[in-house]
């Protein structure tokens, strides 16, 4: 679907509300602003994480999220592409290092060029060097050529194939896109992304599907080429805020200046960071160096504190849990180097509704982002991945949160839980933004559709730890036994967790 059939959309749809304007009051002002009320509200959507067959609750609760809340701007923070869906089996990359040719596909690549070269030599007969002909060095070497020949001429052909497959790739990609962000261009929102450790495993760098994002109205991703200047904010005209500047740092990764209610000064900037995806020595990864160097450049650059939306958690989440022994009920296994203890919340540092699902799957090595975090002035980091948690807290000055899926493609926390996170800043106490989720539950009520999957990846164990996790809540297991073994038989699929 064009942009401009979406921009007639959204002009539709502004039509018809009372004042025929957009819903984002920022998007009316031409830049990310606060109100004359003094308010300015962000909605994170945390891993929507679905294939090119978008389920309609994950549509049903962006749009319920953008009603109830009126964003000035919507977030999406990582892992929007399923990219281990089947349709990506062509072009699925495990880890970034991948060849661009993998696994299955790279061997019967292989294998189908060794027999070409074998049948090309049988038909073409014996070398008449080997007859004994005096003149046969020439002619084996016109043999060699032949068979370079048709070497390459395979090898152009899976080059083709390659190209091919990859655009099927972006076209699906581009799919999930389209539907994902409809809500948003419908109400006239603007919205910035980022990525996590899915996304890229479609087969397309982020740089690409940058790209795709911005063919949509509204996306602020500022274009981030290899000679981008992260100290020089750029204009963001094509994003529909004519007024809006963003400064660029590599795809995923660029900060954006909220201005105050008279658009004159910045009062803070929302930061986006690619927190990186697998580690080589194994788990997580981290942020790139320049990443990190840019995080070190932002508020110096604007003389204001900054936040932080991220996919991937930090180690230092662990200091608003509680360690526990493994018996007590509820505690939840820590993830890889947590995975000697247990933990429940510490409810003397996180916000009441808190809750923890899972362990948090974070880096196994201290990147140092947090420390860059304290040194800079940065007020807060909200990050997703771990699509089970749900808390808030501080840690050393710096508010620390996990935002749980809105997506219903893959494993969470019970329907009824699967959330946006709003963010209401006020202009008298900028840093300092009131949040809660907006839970489907609440807001839109009762699952359409794929209700025994749905209620298997709510409660399925994804890891040894989190099966003595569900050992501890006995409700769980009695209740759905059953339901989890039906459903696993015919629905899990190409399903899977973060790994």
């Amino acid at each position: 679907m064009s942009q401009a059939h979406y921009l007639l959309k959204a002009q539709q749809v502004a039509a018809a509300n009372e004042d025929g304007r957009p819903l984002s009051i920022s998007a009316r002002l031409g830049r990310l602003q606060f109100h004359h009320s003094g308010k300015f509200r962000v909605l994170q959507l945390a891993d929507v994480q679905e294939g090119p067959k978008v389920s309609p609750d994950t549509v049903r609760l962006i749009a319920a999220a953008c009603d109830a809340a009126r964003p000035d701007l919507v977030v999406f923070t990582g892992n929007q592409i399923a990219g281990y869906d089947t349709a990506y089996e062509k072009t699925f990359r495990k880890r970034r290092w991948s060849t661009p040719l993998d696994s299955v596909y790279s061997a019967g690549l292989s294998m189908g060029r060794w027999v070409g070269q074998t049948i090309q030599g049988l038909s073409s007969g014996p070398k008449r060097g080997e007859l004994g002909d005096d003149t046969g060095s020439g002619a084996a070497n016109g043999e060699s050529s032949e068979s370079k020949d048709s070497s390459q001429d395979i090898q152009l052909t899976a080059d083709r194939r390659r190209e091919q497959e990859l655009q099927a790739s972006a076209e699906a990609v581009r799919h999930t896109i389209e539907q994902i962000v409809a809500p948003l261009v419908e109400r006239g929102i603007p919205f910035a992304v980022t990525y996590g450790n899915h996304d890229f495993q479609c087969g397309l760098d982020t740089d690409q599907m940058d790209a795709i994002y911005r063919e949509f109205p509204g996306c602020l991703n500022p274009e981030a080429t290899a000679a981008a200047q992260p100290g020089h904010p750029r204009p963001l005209p094509a994003s529909g805020l004519d007024r809006q500047e963003g400064y660029a740092c590599e795809p995923g990764t660029f900060a954006l200046p909220v201005a105050d209610g008279e658009g004159r000064e910045p009062v803070l900037s929302l930061v986006l960071v690619d927190s990186g995806d697998y580690a080589k020595q194994g788990g997580y990864g981290a942020p790139s160096r320049r990443a990190l160097d840019f995080l070190g450049q932002v508020p110096a650059q604007l003389g204001r504190p900054s936040m932080v939306f991220q996919h991937m958690p930090l180690p230092q989440f662990y200091r608003l849990l509680q360690p526990v022994p493994a018996t007590t009920a509820h505690a939840i296994q820590g993830y890889r180097s947590f995975d000697a203890a247990c933990f429940v919340l510490d409810e003397s540092k996180t916000l009441p509704g808190s809750f923890l699902g899972e362990g948090v799957s974070c880096p196994d090595h201290d990147s140092g982002e947090f420390a860059i975090l304290k040194k800079n002035g940065y007020f807060a980091l909200f990050a997703g991945h771990d699509h089970r948690n749900g808390f808030v807290g501080p840690v050393d000055g710096v508010t620390l949160g996990a935002t749980p899926t809105c997506g219903f493609g893959s494993y969470g926390p019970p329907p009824a839980k699967r959330a946006a996170r709003l963010f209401e800043f006020d202009i008298r106490h900028p840093y300092s933004p009131r949040t809660q989720l907006l839970e489907f539950g609440q807001i839109v009520g009762r699952p359409s559709s794929h209700k025994a999957y749905t209620f298997a990846m709510s409660y399925m164990p994804t890891s040894k730890g989190e099966a003595f996790d569900l050992l501890r809540k006995p409700g769980i297991v009695a209740g759905g036994l059953a339901t989890l073994v039906a459903s696993l038989a015919t629905s899990l699929g190409s399903r899977c967790k973060k790994d």
